[in-house]
């Protein structure tokens, strides 16, 4: 009985022993690890060059106002960046006489509303004062005007030129020298038409007019000074209302050297040291394609200088834009073909 006694209690312990390990090995356990799943593929790490450029776009985009703050307050302040260096700007030449006429002083005009200078004819403006002149030139470009340039060269002065528009088709490399030079250039009509001439309409002489500064810019390449001269100072009520609506100012003149009558270099000189005696200051009206002219010049600017003048120069405000009905039409005149040989060689003399 004691032996069977013994194998039932052999028994419950050995059953108790089977559900106890069943038990530690089947049950879920809090502390135990999750479930195991597939994990996604890792993404390839982002460049570090893209990396900055995603950090830029939103200090750009979002915080393009806090950014100089942010800065400051996360490091210590530092030098400020050098502004940039301006290009350098070309110096202008030094005068080499050191007795040279010069410029007295530079004016900039407002051309708005087509004002007019020169006491013969417009009284309005009177902005010289005594001993000032002003220099104009008509009529050019010219052979004779290289020879006008290098006489003003010399005395380091500046002028106004008001060439005919025809001229500049036959030496648009002249012009382009009195450009070159720094001088002022407006227009002084297509062909010296007498705009105030009862047989000319007034759309023939707005054409006049328009022809000229039209010619002028195709020989520059640029606009002209909306500066503008009457052929033989002959203007009319449509020709200054018509320029005053362009805002192109009127030049006439207070003493005129009568160079295109005049025989010889001294009585050109003459009759500008007389008038200017007289007159004691004013705007002077040569001519530059005038032989005597161009060889009276040197010694005028002397006499000027020692007669105690000085030269305004006068310059435009802005520069007049060209109507594109007449640039188109100067684009089509037909122009003479310039060979570049010397008249010498061209025509010679061979029996006097």
């Amino acid at each position: 009985m004691r032996s069977a006694l013994g194998l039932m209690l052999a028994s419950v312990v050995t059953a108790m022993v089977i559900a106890g390990v069943w038990f530690w090995t089947s049950s879920p356990r809090a502390d135990a690890a999750p479930p195991q799943t597939t994990a996604a593929a890792k993404a390839d790490p982002m460049p570090a060059a893209a990396k900055q450029a995603a950090r830029d776009d939103v200090e750009t985009t979002a915080a393009l106002s806090k950014r100089a703050d942010a800065t400051q307050a996360a490091a210590p302040a530092a030098a400020p960046a050098p502004a940039p260096v301006p290009a350098p700007v070309a110096a202008a030449p030094k005068c080499a006489n050191p007795d040279a006429l010069g410029i007295s002083r530079t004016v900039v005009v407002d051309t708005n509303g087509g004002p007019g200078f020169g006491f013969l004819q417009y009284k309005q403006y009177d902005f010289l004062t005594d001993k000032e002149v002003v220099l104009t030139f008509d009529d050019g470009p010219w052979p004779t005007t290289p020879a006008v340039l290098k006489a003003l060269a010399d005395e380091c002065t500046k002028a106004v030129f008001f060439p005919i528009g025809l001229h500049t088709t036959y030496h648009p490399d002249i012009l382009r020298q009195v450009a070159a030079a720094g001088h002022t250039i407006g227009a002084h009509t297509w062909s010296h038409a007498h705009l105030a001439s009862k047989k000319l309409s007034e759309q023939q002489a707005k054409d006049e007019i328009e022809k000229g500064f039209s010619a002028v810019k195709l020989a520059l390449g640029a606009n002209p000074a909306p500066f503008f001269r009457f052929p033989a100072l002959a203007h009319t009520p449509a020709t200054t209302a018509y320029l005053g609506t362009r805002n192109i100012a009127m030049f006439s003149v207070d003493v005129d050297s009568n160079d295109f009558k005049s025989k010889s270099a001294d009585e050109v000189i003459n009759n500008v040291m007389t008038k200017l005696d007289k007159e004691h200051k004013g705007i002077i009206l040569m001519h530059d394609l005038q032989k005597h002219t161009a060889q009276a010049l040197p010694t005028l600017l002397r006499k000027l200088k020692a007669g105690g003048y000085k030269v305004v120069w006068m310059k435009a405000k802005t520069q007049l834009e060209t109507l594109p009905e007449y640039d188109a039409m100067m684009a089509k005149t037909e122009k003479p073909i310039a060979t570049g040989r010397p008249i010498g060689n061209v025509v010679q003399t061979v029996a006097e």
